[in-house]
């Protein structure tokens, strides 16, 4: 079958996530019928470089033969077993690696990054709620913070494009100043800017820390708003102010952990450890659904009794899945055996290297750069730039898709010197001719 025939068949039957169905007429999907590397092939033999490592999942390429290798011995193994009353290697050896790496003692499992961002939420109330203090319910959040799209979830994301319709729905949160530089005021620097968005976390928690269970953030980049950076003393200062006000942390790391912003999980640049941690995405290479939780002996500890009701009564059929577990071994052996920070730290500096010319366009503003994310604001684009700007790459073989008038690339960490060229010649042809 070809690529039409596939256009078809998803028209009638599929309908896509985070898509208005109707834009299809003029921008139809991508029927893709294999991947190698960095590349996905469409059934037509077209190829398209994933700038975006398919929504931010693929660490090593598609089709990697080492993931591969250890889902096929896995498979002969056990594919899935029920973790409740039951246990196997893979989760052990994996939840044993995660507290080596984070410094957080106890992993629970969910299926995807909103799942993981309920557990975090539920774990943090019940916590308190175990302690005798019934009251500390609330979460506060980030201005245009996003956490996913579950009714949970959603009420401390801020986007409002996801949000509003549903707000009806969702329990009420808190949402203080965004640390994203973009904002400065002209001649403040990122860490001064950094140092007056904490300032107004703390003017929060006085107000609402007797009521308030955790502060929720996504550490450095906030993703779904333009990946907005930001200075690592903010964490730095939140982490104090959690402690101060006897709140806890949870730290957002479902699209900027494994590495993605230079360091294997991004509150390692200040210093700092949540006292929950969310994963997910790049967990398993983009393998498999699969999220973890990670937290502190204290906060297991709070659940730890003879009483069922004071446990942690959560779960998800697929918790802890073997084969998804399997290959998040995977891709930690592909980190320890390859020195992959390293690696990534020459990529990321040849990849701004080459898109110096973009960043000096004039039509472009706040060029920014953290790890393995470039990301660059396009001035003056009109309500309809991101479709144009995304069926404009497809024709020339790159796969993005911009936030807004955000242009951002996050490739797998395999792309080499002719793939970077290759992303950054495109964009910058696309941004000249606009």
């Amino acid at each position: 079958m070809n690529n039409a025939d596939w256009l078809d068949r998803t028209r009638a039957a599929l309908w896509h996530p985070c898509t208005q169905m109707k834009q299809l007429e003029q921008a139809p999907p991508l029927p893709i019928a294999r991947g190698e590397g960095p590349w996905l092939i469409d059934y037509d033999g077209n190829r398209y470089l994933d700038a975006i490592s398919s929504w931010w999942v693929n660490l090593f390429g598609h089709a990697n033969p080492r993931i591969n290798a250890a889902l096929i011995d896995q498979l002969g193994r056990i594919e899935h077993v029920i973790l409740a009353g039951c246990t196997h290697a893979p989760v052990v050896e994996l939840s044993e690696r995660l507290a080596k790496l984070t410094g957080l003692s106890h992993a629970f499992y969910g299926s995807d990054g909103a799942s993981a961002t309920e557990i975090a939420l539920k774990m943090s109330f019940h916590y308190w709620r175990n302690l005798g203090q019934p009251a500390k319910t609330g979460f506060v959040s980030l201005q245009d913070g996003y956490h996913g799209e579950t009714l949970g979830a959603l009420s401390v994301t801020d986007v409002a494009l996801f949000k509003d319709t549903y707000a009806p729905l969702l329990r009420p949160s808190h949402q203080v100043m965004s640390p994203d530089w973009r904002r400065a005021e002209a001649g403040e620097s990122a860490e001064a800017y950094a140092l007056r968005a904490a300032a107004s976390l703390e003017d929060c928690l006085v107000e609402c820390a007797a009521t308030t269970a955790a502060v929720i953030l996504e550490p450095l980049v906030q993703g779904a708003a333009g990946m907005a950076m930001y200075h690592p003393i903010y964490l730095s200062r939140v982490r104090e102010m959690c402690d101060r006000h006897r709140v806890h942390l949870i730290a957002d790391e479902i699209a900027v952990g494994f590495g993605r912003t230079g360091t294997l999980f991004a509150c390692e640049q200040a210093g700092i450890r949540p006292d929950i941690l969310c994963l997910s995405k790049g967990i398993t290479g983009g393998y498999l659904p699969l999220s973890c939780v990670l937290t502190t002996d204290r906060v297991y500890e709070a659940f730890y009794d003879d009483t069922t009701a004071r446990g942690f009564l959560h779960s998800h059929s697929y918790t802890g899945n073997p084969l998804a577990c399997r290959a998040a071994l995977a891709v930690l052996d592909i980190f320890e055996q390859d020195d992959v920070l390293a690696a990534n730290q020459a990529r990321a500096a040849r990849f701004t290297e080459l898109l110096a010319p973009v960043a000096a366009h004039p039509g472009v503003e706040h060029f920014r750069h953290r790890g393995m994310i470039w990301a660059f604001d396009v001035k003056d684009a009109d309500p309809g730039f991101g479709l144009d700007f995304h069926r404009r790459a497809l024709e020339k073989g790159l796969l993005l898709r911009p936030i807004g008038n955000t242009v951002y690339f996050m490739p797998p960490y395999v792309i080499e010197e002719e793939d970077m060229q290759c992303m950054a010649q495109v964009t910058h042809d696309l941004i000249a001719n606009r």
